[in-house]
């Protein structure tokens, strides 16, 4: 199954504002393995909010919610030190969409 990826504006301003170019490679690739339907390593934190884990740089995390089983929106992204603030900010966000 293939799926549509859609991303906020807060989501898309965390990724280009990376001065980790490696990892931000690193990421693209994992949305490019998402498409596909391959989440790879990721978990539930409620809400409606699953958070993927990137294994580069600091631990990066991208939050997102699935609709209509087929689009993902990616909601925010961080790492493991702003891990707690991000998943509130991905849960308000998912309210919304």
């Amino acid at each position: 199954m293939e799926f549509v990826i859609e991303k906020t504006k807060a989501f898309d301003k965390w990724l280009k504002n990376m001065k980790d170019r490696q990892g931000m490679l690193a990421i693209l690739k994992r949305l490019n393995r998402v498409q596909l339907g391959n989440f790879g390593d990721y978990k539930s934190v409620g809400g409606g909010v699953s958070e993927m884990r990137v294994d580069h740089g600091p631990g990066y995390r991208l939050y997102y919610t699935i609709r209509e089983n087929k689009i993902v929106f990616m909601l925010y992204g961080g790492h493991k030190k702003s891990q707690k603030n991000d998943i509130k900010k991905s849960k308000d966000m998912a309210k919304n969409i």
